[in-house]
């Protein structure tokens, strides 16, 4: 039976059993669609949640990481598809583009600003929570994985750990981050000083395109697989799986974290950060976080340094003694211990703590939050600094974390992947603000309070363009009306996240997605509205 005549027959069904409103009736269509272009086992409506089932508003929500997002006057989606097969991927991309629905591609719903997971035009989500496999295989070469979007860098981890302790991966430290979005946007983390980012260490991926063609590297081409390593997967298809290459990591590393107040020297100590911060021996890496404090009896900033060494403490002491004295490093503030170990200590875990907890896919607790980011390329002066702090003071919430580059990062060409923040930067800053009172007016105060900081910083930061991280999400910078980018429009932010990497992308787009299917707020648009504008 044809997909017409089942959705007569379904039509008829709800018509004479008196459920036949507009609502009903669009589920029903939507999903023998689904149904006709998917494998009958794993069945598809098994994971397909309209609002009318039980657990599609706590399937909505579990990777909803700002609780901005989860208002009543969010909008909702249409429909969520878990995917646990490919053909069900395959069916949704049909199945959207035959009913006129914007396509939602989120791995681990930490997209600031909710671009994976919201939009103002009728809309699904492609969940993919349940495509999580990680392989390792540490024979190949050096050591390499296969690694589902759909994992999380705690699974990733954890699964690496099991199989080695010699073994790592350059990735970000917070381990309920999604793997798809943060490869696909870059994928930083505390080793890129000496190995790079995420995507400098990928090696092949797995790709649906709008066709529903499954690609791999060398089926879709050098263009398009260095588009996704850093350009935004969602803008050019559903990414299945990543290969990367692991790297090796001493059996001892070393970590440390310690605090100062202005009355305690912070102000020396940052200024003589940013000297050595992206100078200093690449196993090194060192992140400054900057809090205000705002007692009744100190108005002060507070400075964190959370440090990870690739050797051991007798090592790092004598490195940090010539290079970094002001911050005073002393063997007991020193800890000793496996790679997979730090990653717990770099997310606040108790030193001791199981490595299951890597496996908790959910963050506790969820907040109200939002983040900018910038890059420093000059040292910013003692008395700016101090300008800072007391900027910081006065907006009471806003806080900064600074994190360097340098080694491998300045050895790496801009062009070699779309992430073009390599040499000629000291570090980058990310820009935070979270609160927990609900409703309009701690939202509007809290993004006023950290775009003024944002605007006080533009004397000190990267220029033409002012550079951000894709992966601190900001919809501040631009944003494409309606999904439906012109050039000239999508430049404006563009820039700013790919530099002159940009217009390559926009090639590439046009080539694999020239109706423009992948799209949201800040996806990349196609040639043909480029070339709309130059004509003009």
């Amino acid at each position: 039976m044809g997909f017409l005549s089942l959705s007569l027959s379904l039509i008829v069904f709800l018509l004479c059993t008196g459920m036949a409103n507009s609502d009903l009736l669009q589920q029903s269509i939507i999903l023998q669609c689904l149904s006709n272009h998917s494998v009958a086992s794993p069945s598809i409506a098994s994971v397909t949640y309209f609002p009318t089932h039980p657990s599609y508003t706590s399937t909505l929500q579990s990777y909803i990481r700002n609780l901005r997002f989860i208002s009543p006057t969010t909008p909702h989606p249409l429909f969520i598809v878990a995917p646990s097969h490919v053909s069900h991927i395959q069916a949704s991309i049909i199945c959207c583009k035959a009913h006129g629905f914007e396509m939602r591609i989120r791995s681990g719903g930490h997209d600031y600003d909710g671009l994976s997971y919201v939009s103002e035009s009728p809309f699904m989500i492609l969940d993919l929570f349940n495509l999580r496999s990680v392989s390792v295989n540490i024979e190949d070469g050096n050591g390499t994985a296969w690694v589902d979007s759909g994992a999380t860098l705690g699974e990733l981890f954890y699964a690496i750990g099991q199989k080695s302790k010699t073994h790592g991966f350059p990735a970000g430290v917070c381990p309920t981050v999604g793997v798809g979005g943060h490869f696909s946007g870059g994928g930083y983390g505390n080793m890129m000083r000496k190995h790079g980012l995420s995507v400098d260490n990928v090696v092949d991926a797995k790709l649906v395109d709008v066709g529903g063609n499954v690609l791999d590297r060398e089926s879709m081409g050098e263009d398009l697989f260095w588009a996704i390593r850093g350009g935004g997967g969602a803008s050019f298809g559903v990414i299945l799986s990543w290969k990367i290459k692991l790297v090796s990591v001493p059996e001892i590393v070393t970590v440390f974290r310690i605090e100062k107040t202005l009355e305690q020297g912070a102000t020396d100590i940052v200024h003589q950060w940013q000297y050595i911060a992206d100078k200093i021996d690449e196993n090194l890496f060192i992140r400054v976080v900057l809090l205000p404090v705002n007692k009744k009896h100190l108005q002060s900033i507070k400075a964190k340094l959370i440090g990870l060494f690739l050797g051991n403490a007798e090592e790092l002491i004598s490195v940090m003694n010539e290079k970094f004295p002001k911050l005073g490093l002393l063997p007991e503030n020193c800890f000793e211990t496996s790679w997979i170990e730090s990653i717990l200590f770099w997310s606040n875990y108790p030193i001791g703590t199981s490595m299951e907890v890597l496996l908790d896919r959910q963050p506790q607790p969820e907040k109200y939050l939002k983040k900018k980011s910038d890059y420093v390329q000059e040292p910013i002066s003692k008395e700016n600094l101090q300008g800072i702090w007391k900027k910081m003071i006065e907006l009471k919430r806003p806080a900064l974390t600074l994190n360097p580059y340098g080694g491998k990062m300045s050895d790496i060409q801009e062009d070699e992947t779309p992430f073009p923040h390599r040499a000629g930067n000291i570090y980058k800053i990310q820009y935070s603000v979270t609160w927990k009172d609900e409703g309009n007016e701690a939202l509007e105060q809290s993004l006023d309070q950290i775009r003024k900081l944002y605007e006080y910083m533009t004397p000190y930061v990267s220029k033409s363009p002012r550079s951000s991280y894709l992966n601190y999400r900001d919809v501040d910078i631009g944003i494409n009306e309606n999904g439906n980018a012109s050039y000239s429009e999508a430049v404006i932010w563009g820039r700013k996240y790919f530099k002159d990497n940009f217009d390559r992308l926009v090639q590439v787009k046009t080539k694999v997605d020239p109706g423009n299917f992948f799209r949201y707020e800040q996806s990349i648009p196609c040639l043909g509205s480029w070339k709309s504008v130059m004509a003009e």
